[in-house]
């Protein structure tokens, strides 16, 4: 052994393999894939609900508005409110010349008075010659009258009494005749149906008003709502439809009143689809505030959003929807190596997923899926979390 490695040959062969097993050795460590940067974190215990949200804007409400218009149409005579006034029930609002309709009513109402006139004196007339056949029946069972005498006496008095019924059947269709006049001028005459305000009008003292035909999109003469009981009115996509129901809580968000939430109940699902052209396949709903008195003063016509809270979970064990991949899979950081788990989810929505099994709490997982290389197995290191991170990490 002593003589082989005396030997300069063997000395020489044995160096250079050594040599090349280290520079083997370091190409390929230096070779080796680098570890992937990404961001975790860890599971925890919190609150995870199951919402939907509507697919456009929804809109806020009046529980009571009528769009008025008169019944005939003429020229505008009287404008008694402005727009934005509030208005009494039974409160006239606008009337149409109708000074041919007066003179009607006039005329009915002189004839009324002379019919009423005539009841008094055929009544009179048949009361007295009800005393007078009376008269002559006793006069005739003294026999001081003839038998003929007392019956053309009764005659005359039930003639008489007859006309005196005549006469005030007479007053009956003379009012009748004095009511239809009124309704006519009802025709030209707009009063409020509510207490309310008037949200628009459409015409001038002295313009022409045309009443709304069936069929014919006309604009009303008169908007009016009640402000006093507000709502929202959302359309929800047909799919999410058959999980609304009356008296889900919901969360109200509105355009104009920026980092405001208002909470509220469904109040009414509609029984059909609304199909708009070229859009989705919705149905409305109709969601009441919890609070109304606190959401401040509201115009009719806010765009608004809901979002429809069909289950709650409390204190269950969670993960970020960003770290879920498809078919539940999610990657735990176990030392510097990402190993594949797969969860069994339940409760979930666009920022948290409740897990049933697959996962223990304390873990680290990864939420950073989108980054190259990031797959099971790949060697890591972790960086510091982001802000949006943090806040999903957060029971």
């Amino acid at each position: 052994m002593t003589i082989l490695l005396a030997s300069p040959w063997l000395r020489r062969s044995l160096i250079t393999l050594v040599v090349l097993g280290l520079l083997a050795g370091g190409v390929v460590w230096l070779r080796r894939p680098k570890p992937v940067a990404v961001v975790t974190v860890e599971v925890g215990r919190g609150q995870v609900e199951s919402s939907i949200a509507n697919t456009r804007a929804g809109t806020v409400e009046a529980c009571q508005r009528t769009r008025l218009s008169t019944i005939m149409g003429g020229r505008i005579e009287l404008l008694d409110v402005k727009e934005g006034d509030r208005v009494r029930k039974g409160q006239l609002l606008m009337k149409l010349w109708n000074d041919d309709q007066q003179a009607q009513q006039a005329l009915a109402t002189a004839q009324l008075d002379t019919v009423r006139k005539r009841v008094v004196e055929a009544c009179t007339a048949a009361e007295a010659s009800a005393r007078e056949a009376q008269r002559q029946g006793e006069l005739r069972a003294q026999g001081f009258v003839s038998v003929s005498r007392e019956e053309a006496a009764r005659a005359e008095a039930d003639a008489r009494r007859a006309a005196c019924q005549t006469a005030r059947s007479d007053v009956v269709s003379a009012q009748a005749r004095v009511g239809a006049t009124r309704v006519e001028q009802g025709r030209t005459r707009l009063v409020a149906p509510f207490d309310g305000r008037v949200a628009k009008i459409v015409g001038e003292v002295g313009e022409y008003s045309t009443p709304s035909p069936p069929g014919v999109p006309t604009p009303p003469a008169i908007d009016l709502i009640d402000d006093s009981c507000l709502y929202i009115k959302a359309p929800m996509d047909e799919v999410d439809a058959p999980r609304v129901l009356p008296g889900q809580p919901v969360r109200i968000t509105i355009d104009a009143l920026p980092g405001k939430t208002f909470a509220g109940r469904v109040k009414r699902v509609a029984p059909i689809v609304s199909a708009v052209e070229k859009q989705a396949r919705t149905v409305d709903i109709d969601v009441t505030f919890d609070q109304p008195d606190q959401t401040g003063p509201l115009l009719v016509g806010y765009s608004a959003d809901v979002e429809v809270v069909l289950a709650t979970r409390k204190d269950v064990l969670r993960v970020p929807a960003a770290a879920l991949g498809e078919g539940g899979r999610v990657l735990v950081v176990e030392g510097d190596t990402l190993v594949e788990h797969r969860v069994r989810a339940g409760v979930s929505n666009w920022e948290f997923t409740e897990v049933l099994d697959g996962l223990k709490g304390g873990e680290r997982i990864v939420t950073s899926l989108e980054r190259e290389g990031v797959k099971a197995g790949a060697r890591v290191t972790v960086e510091a979390p982001t802000s949006t991170a943090t806040t999903a990490a957060k029971p």
